[in-house]
């Protein structure tokens, strides 16, 4: 929770009364709960390419890969999983020569 949201919490808090404290509770602790199973249903229903997306960039981090290496260098890496993925890819309008870089750039998988 960030600071502001914690002290205007505390400020309506002091200004209610003890039940409806206790409601404010109640409803703060659902916000909270909501929060946290929306995070955690975006990272489990997330779109493949998005977990794919999660994982190119975690190899470029680890240097395993460069941002401007070609996408066709990742089928040494994923051996019988790369024809999914290279339809994957093209699906999407990536070519193989496209760089890594392209890829990491896209901010929704969005299938129209």
């Amino acid at each position: 929770m960030s600071l502001f949201a914690a002290l205007a919490f505390d400020t309506c808090l002091r200004k209610t009364t003890s039940s409806e404290q206790s409601l404010l509770v109640k409803s703060f602790n659902n916000l909270v709960n909501i929060r946290k199973l929306t995070k955690f249903m975006t990272k489990t229903l997330a779109h493949p390419m998005e977990k794919f997306q999660r994982k190119m960039a975690s190899l470029v981090e680890s240097r395993t890969i460069k941002p401007n290496d070609s996408l066709w260098k990742l089928a040494l890496l994923y051996g019988d999983e790369w024809s999914f993925w290279k339809k994957e890819l093209e699906d999407f309008g990536f070519g193989m020569q496209d760089p890594i870089s392209e890829v990491l750039k896209v901010e929704a998988w969005d299938e129209d």
